[in-house]
């Protein structure tokens, strides 16, 4: 497919200057560059109104995000090779932070080929490819990916609702290999079996290892609740760290029957049961049964997807909280998170505060937590800083 000379207009290239990487309908001379007769993921050269080269990339005429910037090196443009050195690239960095192959090998944006996800379980790689430019690249990734990591099998998880964005069909396709019923994951001293094709996303959340590990400070001889508890990553390691019982609360019984399977993985069945229902009905009927817990874990769903949710996200957030306040014992712990962009973590520490004097509460904040470096942060792009978590020490007011 040929190069498309994509022209931006006047002074609209700063952001990319300053390492951004995407560019929007609305800064593109549509005179220079008849924007809606470019086909979805095709290749662009991309030019400042001064006709001074900026990079390569491709473009989506029908995407809010109407092009994105993945080299600036002309001798490099986006192919095979580029492909294959940015996933040596990620690689070397998750071979230094993990002594076991179980991480997000590539994070879009912040590993410099952005629309691509890969996760890895051991010697299965799952991918999710969330824009038209990379599918368009589809066997060029494959063949990388097969080159640089030689897998046992790779699955495409392309069943994210962000393809529609870009005009793209959903689907769900084995690659490489036989693929598992189940995949296995290894974190610290945990095992865990998680679903291979219907699990939530890609099966398993990376970015929250860190917050995970931190949380079992915390926990042993107490009473742990963990909501949104998908299959118990934080409440199977909260049972392993010591915790006296750990009830994991989640929608899916689907999902609870994984949690029951991973606690009998890592010994810890007796100390764990599961209740299965909406978080918001459970945290209430909790409480009505005067339930009290002396942790309580909060890993919700993003309620806050897109801008126009900001302000019923908002609410969500605080009243999750207060009904988690609500449960906790004098002197409990909660750990909150979010993994909504739109919700800063200030505006989120505001919400728990919030929600902490509505219930007679006071706060004390011990720790802040970000997602795990297998998720790196790109300093230019404020999209790729997304996960924040709260370790709240939970008092009477004062």
């Amino acid at each position: 497919m040929d190069v498309v000379p994509l022209k931006l207009k006047a002074n609209q290239e700063r952001r990319l200057r300053a390492g951004h990487c995407w560019i929007y309908s609305n800064e593109i001379d549509t005179a220079a560059t008849p924007l809606k007769g470019l086909p979805p993921g095709g290749p662009v050269e991309i030019i400042s109104s001064r006709d001074k080269r900026l990079g390569s990339g491709y473009a989506n005429p029908h995407s809010l995000i109407a092009a994105r910037l993945v080299s600036r090196d002309p001798r490099h443009p986006l192919g095979g090779s580029l492909i294959v050195h940015r996933l040596k690239v990620a690689l070397a960095l998750r071979q230094r932070l993990y002594a076991k192959p179980y991480y997000r090998l590539l994070f879009g944006e912040s590993d410099g080929l952005p629309g691509v996800v890969i996760d890895r379980f051991g010697d299965y790689l799952v991918i999710q490819i969330t824009t038209a430019g990379m599918e368009r690249l589809k066997d060029e990734l494959l063949a990388a990916v097969v080159k640089v990591l030689k897998p046992a099998g790779v699955l495409f998880r392309n069943d994210t609702a962000s393809r529609e964005l870009e005009g793209l069909e959903s689907y769900v396709e084995v690659a490489v290999g036989d693929w598992p019923e189940v995949l296995q994951v290894e974190e610290r001293d945990c095992r865990f079996r998680v679903p291979a094709r219907g699990g939530q996303k890609t099966g398993w959340f990376f970015d929250q290892a860190v917050n995970r590990s931190r949380m079992r400070a915390y926990v042993k001889g107490q009473r742990v609740l963990d909501v949104c508890s998908y299959v118990g990553a934080w409440g199977v390691q909260a049972a392993v760290a010591g915790a006296s019982e750990v009830i994991c609360v989640d929608a899916s019984a689907t999902a609870l029957d994984a949690v029951a399977e991973n606690a009998a993985e890592n010994g810890v069945s007796e100390r764990m049961s599961g209740l299965q229902g909406d978080a918001f009905d459970a945290l209430r009927a909790l409480r009505q049964e005067q339930e009290r817990f002396d942790v309580v874990l909060l890993d919700p769903p993003a309620f806050i997807k897109r801008r126009k949710d900001m302000r019923e996200g908002t609410v969500a957030y605080r009243r999750i909280n207060q009904l988690a306040l609500q449960l906790l014992n004098r002197d409990g712990i909660l750990v909150s998170s979010s993994c909504s962009h739109h919700m800063a973590a200030d505006a989120l520490l505001q919400e728990i505060q919030q929600a902490a004097r509505h219930t007679d509460r006071s706060l004390q904040l011990l720790e802040r937590g970000f997602q795990a470096p297998d998720h790196p942060v790109h300093p230019a792009i404020p999209e790729t800083a997304y996960l924040k978590s709260f370790s709240l020490r939970v008092l009477p007011s004062f």
